[in-house]
């Protein structure tokens, strides 16, 4: 942490939480920047809160409504913001963006999940397809994967030539560099999960199903060549961990810790400003001017099979 840093930090006395270890300073809650009270603090090495059901319920209303701040600086600013979510399978990806992404507006914040590429697609430059969904002036894009498949299921699946991979390393860093200087943020996280964790929510999604649709044959496959990903990740990192674009890794073995952490660092990674309007006064409304409804029976309704509890007829019961 630089002195700068370090200096923007302020250490006062903790107050009491339940769920807050006391002991020392480096478990105390996290504050706020006082410069900028809508950017969390980012010490994570000094502080950090211990999470239950009831903490993670209020930090990620918290976070939540600082993503909408963020979101309005965002169209503001024009800013271009570009989130890259890479990891194992079953790691969390989709929790994170569902999270940040629930109380934005998707006119502005916009998830991008490309499926295989299409024969056509195979033909063009390898990040054509997705330079097409790259973001304009006031507009936030998560990738959930995105071309840094090339260097993971293609490679350990065989669905590029070496000579593809080869060229992939060597253009992805410039490629990057390209992106940010025609003024695009660029975010890279990795969710890193244990293998006991991974197989136990295969587990858990071959249970439910509404989640059984997450396995997906290539998911297996991640299992069954968990080494050889674990290479193919490694190699990655050497040739793209980036100054200009660097991977940082969410530790995801635990799903709550994880989606707080993601989004409490994504915020501090565009420093913003509070662009709240002032409270609204809504004005009154239209006056009746003999306006007659048609009558209920002219439409038609939507067989009202559920009822709120209370309102069925006397006759009913």
């Amino acid at each position: 942490m630089s002195k700068k840093d370090k200096e923007k930090i302020i250490k006062k006395k903790p107050e009491h939480d339940p769920v807050t270890s006391p002991k020392k300073t480096d478990r105390l809650k996290a504050e706020q920047d006082p410069e900028n009270k809508s950017v969390p603090a980012t010490t994570s090495s000094e502080k950090y809160i211990l999470v239950n059901n009831k903490t993670y319920a209020r930090e990620l209303s918290r976070l939540q409504v600082e993503l909408v701040k963020l979101q309005e600086w965002v169209r503001f600013k024009g800013l271009k913001v570009v989130v890259i979510f890479e990891g194992r399978d079953a790691a969390g990806k989709g929790g994170v963006i569902k999270r940040i992404t629930e109380s934005l507006n998707p006119r502005v914040c916009r998830v991008v999940a490309l499926p295989s590429p299409t024969e056509r697609e195979k033909t063009q430059w390898y990040f054509q397809r997705y330079v097409a969904h790259l973001p304009a002036g006031g507009e936030i894009v998560l990738f959930d994967r995105s071309w840094y498949n090339r260097a993971g299921v293609e490679r350990v699946m065989g669905f590029c030539t070496d000579a593809e991979y080869a060229e992939f390393l060597r253009s992805v860093p410039e490629f990057e560099r390209m992106l940010v200087r025609s003024g695009i943020i660029l975010i890279k996280y990795w969710f890193s999960v244990s293998d006991h964790e991974q197989e136990l929510r295969f587990q858990a999604r071959l249970a439910d199903p509404t989640k059984r649709w997450k396995l997906s044959p290539m998911d297996l496959q991640s299992r069954a060549r968990w080494g050889e990903y674990s290479k193919a990740k490694d190699e990655m990192f050497s040739h793209t961990d980036i100054k200009q674009a660097s991977w940082y890794v969410v530790n995801a073995d635990n799903k709550l810790c994880a989606r707080l952490n993601c989004i409490h660092h994504l915020l501090s990674m565009i420093p913003f400003e509070d662009l709240t309007p002032e409270p609204i006064v809504l004005p009154p409304r239209q006056k009746d001017q003999g306006y007659i409804r048609p009558p209920i029976t002219d439409q038609t309704f939507v067989p009202e099979l559920y009822k709120p509890l209370g309102s069925i007829d006397s006759q009913d019961d």
